[in-house]
C-alpha cells in the first residue's frame, strides 16, 4: 500500500537521481564557461558567442562518454519501479 513515506521516498529517489545525471554536463559546462570568460578577460573579446561552440562541443563528448552510465542508471530506477508497482497496489 502506497503510504506518504514510500511516496516521500520514490520521490526523494528520482530527485537524487536527476541530481546525479544531470550534474556532469552542468560541470562540463560550468568549467567550460568560466575557462571561456577567463580568455575574454584576458584578450578584452568581448563576444557572446564565443562560448557556444566549445560548451556543445563539450556536453556533446561528456554524453557519448557518460550517456551509457546515465542510460543504466535511469533504466535501473524504471525497473525498480515496475518491480514496486505489486507492493504498493496492494
Amino acid at each position: 500500500m502506497m503510504t506518504p513515506e514510500s511516496v516521500m521516498t520514490l520521490g526523494q529517489q528520482a530527485l537524487t537521481l536527476a541530481v546525479v545525471v544531470s550534474a556532469p554536463i552542468l560541470l562540463v559546462a560550468l568549467g567550460i564557461g568560466l575557462i571561456i570568460s577567463i580568455f575574454q578577460a584576458a584578450t578584452q573579446i568581448n563576444e557572446m558567442t564565443l562560448s557556444f561552440i566549445p560548451k556543445m562541443l563539450g556536453l556533446v563528448l561528456v554524453l557519448v562518454i557518460l550517456g551509457p552510465w546515465m542510460i543504466s542508471l535511469m533504466v535501473d530506477y524504471i525497473h525498480r519501479l515496475y518491480e514496486g508497482i505489486p507492493a504498493m497496489v496492494g
